[in-house]
């Protein structure tokens, strides 16, 4: 499965992906502070794990930092 993720290819080993299997597998230390966006959607964290990839998706991965 190919995904585009903030803007980069990536290659992934599965015909199926969850947006929780996705981030285990991208970020899998450091998954709180973070919001996901599938094709400028914000999808609550509650859901993650039922909601599936499609390949066409563009899927933004946003991090919170601190500092003004």
């Amino acid at each position: 499965m190919e995904l585009k993720i903030n803007q980069q290819t990536k290659h992934f080993n599965a015909e199926s992906l969850s947006i929780q299997s996705l981030l285990d597998l991208e970020i899998p230390h450091k998954q709180n502070g973070i919001a996901v966006a599938i094709n400028n959607t914000v999808v609550p964290k509650i859901k993650w794990n039922e909601f599936f990839i499609q390949e066409t998706d563009e899927i933004l991965i946003i991090s919170a930092t601190q500092g003004g």
